[in-house]
């Protein structure tokens, strides 16, 4: 969900517990199994990250970010595109990274506590109490650091009242299982005030380890819905069969397949990629299949310079041979952009209608084949 540069490349960061079973998967099934490499892909560098070639691609997925003061002090980690929900950015820390992040190149940084305080007083306040009713707390991962999450939650029960709904993003229970504790569970259970929703990132049946069920199990215990999120990865899952199985399995453990994003256009990022159209193609498939419940059928997403766009029959309404661009039709109106969030400014892709109705143009992805990984990795050596 985010991590750090250096030196301009994205920082390799694999938790013992992924080591672990990448290790285990390779010893059980081989270093070219779509086990192993299931892991692998989604972890260890690639050097194809290095060849940053088309002009759309770019460091952060959107802009959103609120430039605003409370106390005339400038407000740090809040982020809104949506009328009701607002992001909170405690920690960019992760306990792994995920060479797919689509916030991999932020730089690293953690909230003081009266950066917390203003932010939740920004989200409380007169203006804002009204329309705002969740806040989807992510990084980094907020449950890298329990004393910052306590306080976080402290801090909206007291300064904003109007929160309802409080969304945690994490992958800490496929990253780090041990981590979703007693301790962490007696904080969630002390604000029963609050609907509690984790979204993850589940992106292969390989991930359902005992573990990481065990430590999902225990979240749900104490209340939280758990939904999930799943990117088209290039070798990963980017096949009927395996998602098909991955959605199956979420609905067994009571996981709420919400979206299947296409891969952004980031740097570094294209030969993870497919192209739109083999997302609207697995889509079209996995939806009237009937190899599983309904329920457990995930939108077709596109993660645009704007926000989310769920990708309809007429979506694509426009396409630029030049450049391997796409022109997609939203439903935002770029006159409520701007009163959720005055300081937010129309990126160069977006083009106007008479009603104010964004469109905006995003970077394909293709569908050639890329080598698998070239790196030499030692994974036993590092236990």
């Amino acid at each position: 969900m985010a991590g750090t540069k250096v030196k301009d490349q994205f920082k390799e960061l694999i938790s013992p517990f992924l080591r672990f079973k990448m290790e285990e998967a390779k010893n059980n099934f081989g270093e070219k199994s779509k086990e192993y490499l299931a892991i692998a892909k989604q972890y260890i560098e690639n050097p194809l990250e290095r060849n940053i070639e088309a002009s759309l691609e770019k460091s952060r997925h959107y802009q959103s970010g609120i430039k605003a003061y409370y106390d005339n002090k400038p407000l740090r980690g809040l982020e809104r595109l949506y009328k009701r929900t607002i992001l909170l950015e405690p920690t960019t820390v992760c306990a792994a990274h995920c060479r797919w992040c689509v916030r991999g190149q932020y730089p690293v940084e953690t909230m003081t506590k009266e950066d917390i305080s203003n932010a939740t007083k920004y989200m409380g306040s007169d203006e804002r109490k009204k329309d705002l009713k969740e806040v989807l707390i992510t990084g980094g991962d907020p449950l890298m650091s329990l004393p910052l999450l306590s306080y976080t939650l402290q801090e909206i029960k007291k300064n904003a009242p109007n929160i309802e709904i409080v969304r945690v993003a994490s992958r800490v229970p496929f990253h780090d299982p041990e981590r979703i504790n007693n301790a962490m569970l007696e904080v969630f259970s002390e604000y029963n005030n609050f609907r509690f929703e984790l979204g993850t990132h589940i992106n292969h049946p390989v991930e359902f380890w005992e573990e990481s069920v065990e430590s999902i199990k225990k979240l749900q215990s104490v209340g939280f819905r758990i939904y999930n999120q799943n990117p088209l990865l290039k070798g990963v899952n980017d096949d009927f069969e395996t998602l098909s199985e991955l959605y199956s399995k979420l609905r067994d453990y009571d996981i709420e397949s919400h979206y299947l994003f296409h891969a952004v256009p980031l740097r570094g990022m294209k030969h993870h990629r497919t192209s739109v159209k083999k997302g609207i193609d697995l889509s079209n498939a996995l939806s009237s299949c009937g190899e599983f419940s309904g329920r457990a059928k995930a939108k077709y997403c596109i993660l645009s310079d704007i926000g989310k766009i769920i990708v309809y029959q007429d979506t694509i309404v426009d396409r630029r041979k030049k450049d391997n661009s796409i022109l997609l039709k939203s439903g935002f109106n770029i006159e409520n952009r701007l009163k959720w969030n005055p300081s937010w400014q129309k990126p160069d892709s977006v083009e106007l209608d008479e009603n104010g109705t964004m469109y905006v143009w995003y970077l394909d992805g293709s569908d050639e084949q890329v080598e698998d990984i070239k790196k030499e990795t030692s994974l036993s050596a590092q236990f």
